[in-house]
């Protein structure tokens, strides 16, 4: 009975077995085909989620750096060299010293009325009265003046008449030395620009619109550089439009810096604060640009007294320069006798003599005015003003080897 319950055991637990086995198989081969069009079951769902994030999270990766955010940065870096490529711009101007004779070939073009005509009627054998007529017309047409070329004439004749009229480089040597004394050359034509007493030397330039004024303010100041001067500008020109923005230029292109106001400011207040700037950090001299209105003598008067007198509030003005346009022959002596009995002018300033012919007007302004021709300009370049020295402008008039 025992061996009937023992085989009955065995046979269950072989039925068991051989089920266990197949109905895995059977589940297996059954799990696959069953895709009915609306169920979703967990094994669909992995393969597309992976998919989804990894395309999401691929281009957060390669967008937060695009090239957009980097470039402004090269472009605000470019700003400051742009800036900074001004500052290597100062100019280092030309040596004052011979410039005179270096620009002689423009001051040449002014010979043929006092140099070329001059020399072909005196190298004549005898002068006969028409020839001193001739003689008078070249020297008025050269703006030397009549008065003073009455004076140039007899002094000549008298030489001629002792001495004989010879070779040409005789007359020519005659005709220098006369030219050369009509210029005065022991006229002190130097520039009073030290510092003294603890402040700069104070330099007023004064003159009409439109005779290169503000121009030829920028210039001596470039003269005043290449000597070895430092400079500040005071542009008290308040009441021409964009007279303070042209004498700024000047400044910024040889490192020099210029004290302006408002347009239509007090010219005044723009001078005194240019001295105490001038002080303040002790530059060499200080150049104030004033107005040259002329409508009415009575206003200029009292526009350039007032300047002055507030400017002395700091010490005397050492310098009062004119400038003049030597292409305005004698009406601009009569300008010049305007501001001569405005300010104290100590020096004249001449501009445009190149190729004008006109190179007579240097007598005329000293004879006339007796004010020392200080300095010339002879073009239109930065440093084409020079110290006037009367042997070199008369060798230059003549052409030549004096």
């Amino acid at each position: 009975m025992e061996y009937v319950v023992a085989a009955v055991i065995l046979l269950v637990v072989l039925v068991a077995g051989a089920v266990g086995l197949v109905v895995p198989r059977m589940r297996r081969k059954e799990l696959p085909p069953p895709p009915s069009p609306g169920s979703t079951t967990t094994l669909e769902r992995p393969p597309t989620a992976p998919a989804v994030p990894a395309e999401d999270e691929l281009p957060p990766l390669i967008s937060p750096a695009p090239v957009v955010e980097e470039a402004p940065a090269p472009v605000v870096d470019e700003a400051p060299p742009v800036v900074e490529e001004e500052i290597p711009e100062i100019e280092q101007p030309a040596p004052t010293a011979g410039r005179l004779v270096r620009l002689r070939a423009r001051l040449a073009r002014s010979q043929n009325a006092l140099g070329r005509g001059l020399l072909t009627v005196l190298s004549r054998d005898h002068l006969e009265e028409e020839d001193w007529e001739e003689i008078e017309e070249s020297l008025i047409g050269a703006d030397v003046g009549v008065e003073a070329t009455q004076v140039l004439v007899e002094r000549l004749r008298e030489r001629v008449r002792i001495l004989g009229t010879r070779s040409v480089s005789e007359v020519r040597e005659q005709l220098a030395e006369e030219l050369v004394a009509a210029l005065e050359p022991d006229l002190d034509r130097s520039l009073k620009t030290t510092p003294h007493d603890g402040r700069p030397a104070v330099v007023m330039v004064v003159g009409v619109n439109g005779a290169g004024k503000t121009t030829t303010c920028g210039k001596i100041g470039r003269v005043l550089i290449a000597d070895g001067r430092t400079v500040l500008f005071g542009a008290a020109d308040t009441f021409r439009a964009a007279a303070a923005e042209q004498l700024a230029t000047w400044g910024e292109r040889v490192g020099a810096e210029t004290v302006r106001g408002p347009e239509g400011g007090d010219p005044a207040s723009v001078a005194f604060d240019a001295v105490k700037r001038g002080i303040e950090v002790g530059v060499d001299t200080v150049l104030i640009d004033t107005a040259g209105r002329l409508q009415n003598k009575v206003g200029l008067m009292d526009e350039l007294g007032k300047v002055k007198r507030v400017v002395e509030k700091h010490g005397p003005v050492d310098e009062t320069l004119l400038i003049l346009d030597a292409t305005t022959g004698q009406n601009g002596l009569e300008q010049a006798r305007v501001f001569t009995e405005v300010v104290d002018v100590t020096g004249v300033v001449l501009t445009k003599l190149d190729g004008t012919a006109k190179g007579g007007i240097v007598i005329a302004v000293q004879r006339k005015l007796g004010i020392p021709v200080k300095l010339v300009g002879l073009g239109e370049g930065p440093d084409d003003l020079a110290p006037f020295e009367p042997a070199a402008f008369v060798e230059a008039l003549l052409g030549g080897d004096a």
